[in-house]
């Protein structure tokens, strides 16, 4: 411990950015906590001492430190890379679950008691579920505050407190300061992203400007690339040009119909500018970490560089596009039904049947913002519907049917804590559901960083251009998943 504490002190004395939100510090002189690369004076050795979590070091009664904001970093890849429980909680914390059904919702999802769920997580990051989803909505709260002119009250219950007094509290542990001192010291206009368009939406908004933090370094144009490619029509758009480029898609989320914006060109500077327009502004958290996880924001780049620059096949592809994301997914049972009605065919085909299938069967938004017109459909809508005069075949017919019908009933759930190698077997039970289709549905609907798609076309094709050994993905592990995705995607 005293070694790896040490390795962490030396992260702080040299500010370094990679391990932000990988780990926190805390001044006992100062009582705040930071993150490592912050850039005030480094402490001394003795006066520091170190949390897996945010919520960690707010339960030992340290504040958010004001000037680097450590609640605004990126997750850490670790919570991606686990599949065991506590890895599995923290995707689920971070999607709101606690908010929306509280410790119990948790803890039925993952099949074990509270209280080995409390048990669990307070023993591998120094916090329970409560505390993690605490510390959560005061970072909303506090985006909100700076971001929004809304009152008190209304962020109070859009951030999951669950009553005024409650978020006032909190925001004084947490911040040192009320919500008023807070919204006072709201950065100038310049700091808040303005290059979105204004949008008025079914629901009147402007929406909600947020900054997306992740890693440097990220191939941002090559994440751009891969979603316009893919991108649906009346689900997505992109507008501008290449290295300006501006990502539009609609979300459905517990609260109502949402629209997320996203922009390409401060990616260079840690982080993507967004904005949301949302139905119910509790619904912030849930729509921000399911962007995270389309965008792979949570991605380790150095952790994934230095073990694949370790294979003689791959280093050339991972120095020529460093911080290379796997694109995830906003929506999973959006993502494995279009997985598996793409099968096979070219994107472009894949556009004209998932185009169909939209325009028959989607939801339509109550007024249409640009291009974006609809929801996709919902897995029972799909497992209810003739899927008539669509271009399908019996064949794709009968298998988007299966697997609708099997996510519509739960026999097979893609939330962000499933335990992703029961849900594989589940899904390759099913008819019309093959390796391919199920490697696919583990990379990006449950965001396995951890496949290596050795099934897919491309993937052997890019091995074989490559000189990679097809018995030697062994060494990519635990990041297969961007090995696949450097193969598939090399120029």
């Amino acid at each position: 411990m005293t070694m790896v504490e040490d390795s962490r002190y030396e992260a702080v004395r040299s500010r370094d950015a990679r391990f932000d939100g990988v780990f926190f510090f805390a001044v006992a002189t100062t009582g705040i906590y930071c993150r490592p690369s912050c850039p005030a004076i480094t402490p001394k050795r003795r006066n520091v001492s170190f949390y897996r979590t945010a919520a960690a070091a707010q339960g030992a009664g340290y504040r958010a430190c004001r000037r680097c904001r450590p609640d605004a970093v990126p997750g850490s890849a670790e919570w991606n890379v686990r599949a065991d429980v506590v890895g599995r909680a923290m995707r689920l914390i971070g999607d709101g679950v606690v908010d929306r059904e509280g410790v119990a919702g948790l803890a039925g999802r993952l099949g074990y008691s509270a209280r080995q769920v409390q048990r669990q997580l307070t023993a591998e990051v120094g916090a329970g579920p409560i505390a993690l989803a605490r510390a959560q909505r005061g970072h909303t709260a506090r985006v909100l505050l700076q971001t929004t002119d809304l009152q008190a009250a209304e962020i109070a219950f859009a951030a999951g407190f669950a009553s005024v007094r409650q978020f006032n509290d909190t925001i004084r542990a947490i911040y040192a300061a009320t919500p008023t001192e807070l919204r006072e010291a709201r950065r100038a206009p310049s700091g808040v992203p303005t290059r979105f368009g204004p949008v008025t939406t079914e629901h009147g908004t402007a929406g909600v400007p947020l900054r997306l933090a992740h890693r440097l370094p990220c191939a941002t144009g090559a994440l751009f690339d891969g979603l316009a490619a893919h991108a649906l029509p009346g689900i997505e758009e992109l507008t501008g040009a290449p290295g300006a480029r501006i990502y539009r898609r609609t979300l459905r989320l517990p609260g109502g119909p949402g629209i997320a914006e996203v922009g390409e060109r401060s990616g260079a500077a840690g982080w993507l500018e967004c904005r949301l327009h949302l139905t119910d502004l509790r619904d912030l958290t849930t729509a921000t970490q399911r962007l995270r996880r389309l965008f792979d924001l949570d991605a380790d780049p150095g952790a994934v560089a230095e073990r694949l620059g370790a294979d003689p096949a791959l280093a050339p592809l991972v120095t020529a596009r460093p911080g290379l994301r796997v694109p995830g997914s906003a929506d999973p049972d959006e993502t494995a039904l279009r997985i598996l009605l793409g099968r096979g065919l070219t994107p472009a085909g894949a556009r004209r049947r998932g185009t169909a299938l939209v325009a028959a069967l989607g939801q339509p938004l109550g007024r249409p913002s640009g291009g974006l017109t609809h929801l996709f459909p919902t897995a029972a809508t799909l497992a209810g519907a003739p899927l008539a005069g669509l271009g399908l075949t019996g064949e794709r017919r009968a298998g988007l049917r299966t697997l609708a019908t099997a996510l519509a009933d739960g026999t097979v759930a893609l939330d962000p804590g499933a335990d992703r190698a029961a849900t594989t077997r589940l899904l390759l039970a099913l008819p019309g559901v093959g390796a391919w289709t199920a490697g696919h549905i583990r990379t990006r609907a449950l965001g396995d960083p951890d496949v290596p798609l050795t099934d897919d076309r491309e993937v052997r094709a890019g091995m074989r251009r490559a000189g990679a050994h097809p018995g030697g993905t062994e060494r990519w592990r635990p990041w297969s998943s961007y090995a696949a995705y450097y193969l598939r995607t090399a120029p």
